[in-house]
């Protein structure tokens, strides 16, 4: 049985909640949170606070919070024995610094206010200081994925660059996908199609392989007419940007 106190009330916070107290190996002591009303997605059986002074006893307090506070929360912690973690992809072991059992225990998945996950298929990246702590982490993760991996800070906080160009770089590209088609009267759920397929096909395919579209054929003539429909001067720029980037890889440049 491993025993768990989560500290955080965000989106990271409430899908590790969801996904821990349907483990019958695991026992949640208790969730902390800085501001009460936050904690009302816990049930009523697991015991909240807000106080620091009345923390339980846990075999691992997961820092679930912002990469910011992971330093200040850590050290209002006075946790004289446990294994302390922070799920975070960029921010080193480091800042827990100022206790003794130190550890990273991150699922490399994007998290979304009101919509919870399975972690069945998240890659759960674990790091920690001894083999002990190491064991103990990962016997956690196993029991909510299928895919556990022990990561280096150095290596991790890379792998995270990497994300964000997948995951939130990728994501703005829709939301400058759907002020296009808002702009011309058009309905931006004909293009989940073309994204299900261009997610898909990475399946096969590595991304160098996978690219397609005007920039990789070197079709000057759709580009600049691309250009001419797009008013907005940061659209432009984008677009003027990654199709140069796209043809540096494939071919000339705009």
């Amino acid at each position: 049985m491993i025993t768990v106190v989560i500290v955080g009330t965000g989106n990271v916070a409430q899908n590790l909640y969801y996904a821990l107290k349907e483990e019958p190996q695991v026992v949640i002591k208790q969730v902390l949170g800085r501001t009460k009303s936050y904690l009302s997605f816990v049930n009523t059986t697991i015991a909240t606070t807000s106080d620091f002074e009345k923390v339980e006893n846990a075999d691992i307090y997961i820092l679930a919070i912002s990469d910011e506070a992971i330093p200040s929360v850590s050290n209002k912690l006075k946790i004289k024995d446990g294994l302390i973690v922070h799920t975070s992809g960029g921010t080193g072991m480091n800042s827990l610094e100022n206790h003794q059992r130190i550890g990273v225990f991150y699922p490399l998945q994007t998290f979304t206010k009101g919509k919870i996950v399975s972690f069945k298929n998240i890659p759960m990246i674990v790091e920690a200081t001894t083999e002990k702590d190491y064991v103990l982490l990962e016997n956690l993760g196993e029991l909510l994925s299928d895919n556990v991996v022990r990561i280096s800070s150095e290596k991790r906080q890379k792998l995270h660059v990497a994300a964000v160009f997948a995951n939130n770089f990728t994501n703005y590209m829709y939301t400058l996908a759907a002020e296009v088609c808002t702009e011309h009267d058009l309905d931006f759920d004909i293009l989940k199609p073309l994204i299900t397929e261009t997610s898909a096909k990475l399946s096969e395919l590595s991304p160098e392989m996978a690219q397609t579209g005007p920039a990789k054929r070197g079709d000057q003539k759709t580009l600049h007419n691309h250009l001419a429909i797009l008013k907005d001067k940061q659209q432009r720029e984008i677009y003027t940007l990654l199709s140069n980037a796209i043809k540096e890889t494939h071919g000339k440049k705009l």
